[in-house]
């Protein structure tokens, strides 16, 4: 019995060598921001035998560094090594994201996209489907186009006599005043611009214009929650992450991506509410949520929201 018992210890420190070993060639380095879901799957390389006869499929993530086949189609993912307790699925328009702790094995990596299947093939469609209508729209950036702004579109004008770029509604103060501003002012943002600008040259300019109320608004949120929930934020930044709403450290820097300004004020204060609560819970357990309720009620309906669009979640 000894021998037996001896050679099991060996073999499960065989494979935990190779597994080690895999990881260093295929995983990417851990991310610094906190952070974020197909059946028959091959984690077989390009070209082996494993996948004779396999479709080659679109979905491409072009940071992949993992190979998987989902029914009949091959899918080359990005794979994350991050801390965290369980694994996470993230599917947008560059494809899909593997967040998974260090510690879980390739094969129990594999097993889990597995029975994710469905999930991602169909988010897949989704980004798909979304692709194909942005496309029939045509350019988006011109006279007469439509941006969201806290929820609500806001028609762009161009108007070269503007020597700045301003917005026509007065500004506005806190969050919970806004919808009532939204619903009663028309809503244009007039850009210092000719009419016949070209498309990159409006878009930075509306983007630019963007970016400097989600630092407004951010800020007057954070300082409201900060103080409901009696925790320090040492600094607050914006962010242009591909798959993540903010994140929040341990020494008390946030971040919130700056596109959430075109977001509800109800979806921004669960975003910010979330990231504050990890200042006291740096984890997603039950009194996390606890905290994050005692201060958004309905947390959950803003959190399903942003689920839906294929981005995780704060």
């Amino acid at each position: 019995m000894k021998p037996a018992s001896a050679s099991g210890r060996f073999g499960r420190g065989l494979r935990r060598i190779v597994d080690t070993l895999q990881r260093g060639l295929f995983d990417e380095a851990p991310v610094d921001s906190p952070p974020a879901p197909g059946e028959r799957i091959d984690a077989a390389a390009p070209g082996s035998a494993d996948t004779a006869g396999v479709a080659d499929a679109p979905w491409a993530h072009p940071q992949a560094s993992r190979e998987i086949v989902l029914d009949g189609r091959r899918v080359a993912f990005r794979l994350v090594r991050i801390r965290r307790r369980s694994i996470g699925f993230v599917v947008d328009a560059r494809g899909l994201t593997v967040r998974a702790p260090k510690w879980i094995a390739l094969r129990e990596i594999d097993a889990a996209v597995r029975e994710k299947q469905a999930w991602i093939l169909a988010r897949f469609a989704e980004q798909r489907e979304r692709a194909a209508l942005s496309a029939a729209a045509g350019p988006r950036w011109h006279d007469g186009a439509s941006v969201d702004y806290l929820g609500q579109p806001m028609t762009i004008v161009l108007d070269a006599h503007r020597g700045a770029l301003e917005q026509t509604p007065a500004p506005i103060g806190a969050v919970a005043q806004m919808d009532e501003a939204i619903g009663a002012t028309p809503r244009r943002l007039l850009l210092g611009l000719p009419r016949d600008a070209g498309e990159a040259r409006i878009r930075d300019a509306v983007q630019s214009w963007l970016q400097r109320e989600a630092e407004r608004v951010f800020a007057e949120r954070v300082a409201h929650f900060a103080a409901r929930l009696g925790v320090r934020v040492t600094r607050l930044s914006l962010s242009s992450a591909a798959t993540r709403w903010g994140s929040a450290n341990a020494n008390g820097a946030v971040r919130l991506h700056w596109r959430l300004i075109q977001h509800p004020p109800a979806t921004i204060d669960y975003v910010v509410a979330h990231e504050l609560a990890h200042l006291r819970e740096m984890n997603h357990s039950a009194r996390f949520w606890k905290v994050v309720e005692s201060v958004v009620p309905g947390y959950r309906t803003e959190r399903a929201r942003l689920r839906s669009e294929g981005r995780a979640e704060p």
